[in-house]
């Protein structure tokens, strides 16, 4: 069983949000394989799927973003889940927005989502989609909530749309191909 988890909050206020990218981005993968991810379960909406002949769980925690690895880490528990077999989606101030970069490991880098999963599971040993989502402005931390928890601009929901398509097709992907083909495909800067 491999899991891919898109992070966001849940709440119709939420959903077009920058915060909200790994729902998103999820969503369109759930939509590529004709189904939802509707299942109540570790405090979180999911459903079981084939990829390539492979069991997936695709997961939207239902905690809220801050608390994401309680989520996570009762799928991991519950079905032996191991690091290696684990994507997250999400999104990410540091890169500009229609971004997208893989990462087998790391940090949180900010993202309190992610910090939330490495603190559950204990390890940062966990590949991760980073959707570009641009920054506030620079130093100005007092702005941040605001700024994730607004949507993308028109002008730029071009771009952002399409880094949300592909950090879909890259999760689908992840699944049955090396990890360094996927990153190498998929590792894109904003599109002009």
């Amino acid at each position: 069983m491999k899991l891919i988890a898109g992070l966001g909050n849940p709440g119709k206020e939420y959903e077009k949000t920058r915060h909200n990218s790994g729902f998103m981005a999820i969503d369109l993968l759930a939509d590529r394989l004709d189904t939802g991810i509707d299942v109540k379960k570790f405090n979180a909406l999911v459903q079981t799927v084939r990829i390539q002949g492979q069991s997936v769980l695709l997961m939207k925690p239902l905690t809220y973003m801050n608390e994401s690895g309680s989520a996570v880490a009762q799928a991991v528990n519950f079905y032996h889940i191991d690091p290696s077999d684990i994507l997250i989606l999400h999104d990410d101030m540091d890169l500009p927005t229609g971004s997208v970069r893989i990462r087998a490991s790391g940090s949180g880098g900010g993202q309190k989502g992610m910090k939330s999963i490495i603190d559950a599971l204990k390890t940062d040993q966990i590949a991760r989609v980073r959707i570009g989502v641009g920054h506030s402005a620079a130093g100005e931390h007092d702005l941040v909530p605001d700024w994730v928890l607004s949507p993308v601009p028109k002008a730029e929901r071009d771009v952002y749309d399409a880094a949300l398509l592909d950090a879909s097709k890259a999760a689908y992907d992840w699944v049955f191909r090396p990890f360094d083909q996927v990153m190498n495909d998929y590792n894109i800067k904003a599109k002009k």
